[in-house]
């Protein structure tokens, strides 16, 4: 019998909203369906380290762990490096601001070409970075040796801005 209520409640409410699946939707007046969406956008760009690299500018030995992810193998400390076209980029950088800015202690904005900050607190930072390249977002966790600077986790990551690729 349960198997039997959920396909019960989506017919259901097919019926009440009229959708039967028969009618094509309505188009918005002036726009067509047809229409082909020019997207100029570069994919997303490859990890832009190795472990090698990524330790070097972090000043702590690290391991890679797959998919653009370091750790110090001990499974406390990580460098998550996620990348996204410039377009994917834009379309979430107001709403990772707004939230880095109610996470975070301090939060910068970048002097770049495109658009980027960097986000510090006592175990974590982040920094974001969106130019013609693509998006790099880059997260800090967890490094003792950088917590214990007042601009540890900064200046670690001003270090692996400046190395991404232009």
């Amino acid at each position: 019998m349960r198997r039997l209520i959920l396909p019960a409640l989506c017919l259901a409410t097919l019926a009440l909203t009229g959708c039967d699946g028969t009618d094509a939707p309505a188009s918005d007046a002036g726009v067509e369906l047809d229409t082909p969406v020019d997207v100029a956008d570069a994919p997303p760009p490859a990890c832009p380290f190795t472990a090698a690299q990524a330790s070097e500018l972090v000043g702590e030995p690290l391991v890679d762990q797959g998919n653009c992810l370091f750790g110090d193998g001990k499974g406390v400390a990580s460098l998550t490096v996620t990348t996204a076209s410039r377009t994917a980029g834009e379309m979430t950088y107001d709403y990772q601001r707004e939230q880095a800015d109610q996470i975070y202690r301090q939060v910068t904005d970048l002097d770049l070409d495109g658009k980027g900050y960097l986000a510090v607190k006592d175990i974590e930072a982040q920094a974001v970075r969106i130019d013609d390249g693509g998006t790099y977002t880059m997260t800090l966790s967890s490094f003792a040796r950088l917590g214990s600077s007042p601009d540890g986790y900064e200046q670690a990551l001003r270090r692996l801005l400046d190395a991404l690729p232009r």
